[in-house]
């Protein structure tokens, strides 16, 4: 599954963070980075409460093209 951000609506609050810190980092300037857009076998359950956790809903999944 691929992984989408709304920047508009992210409050780079962190919390997608501490759910999935291989994934999802805040950079020095508290703006949100992707490590990858591409969930794997071992990140999934990380990213998916990541999403949940998120408050403003900014961080969905959907079906990756490949």
């Amino acid at each position: 599954m691929k992984i989408k951000v709304d920047f508009d609506l992210c409050e780079s609050n962190g919390l997608c963070e501490a759910m999935a810190p291989e994934v999802f980092e805040l950079d020095d300037d508290d703006f949100l980075q992707l490590h990858t857009e591409h969930t794997t076998d071992e990140n999934i359950e990380n990213v998916k409460r990541a999403v949940a956790a998120c408050p403003r809903a900014a961080i969905t999944l959907v079906e990756d093209d490949a």
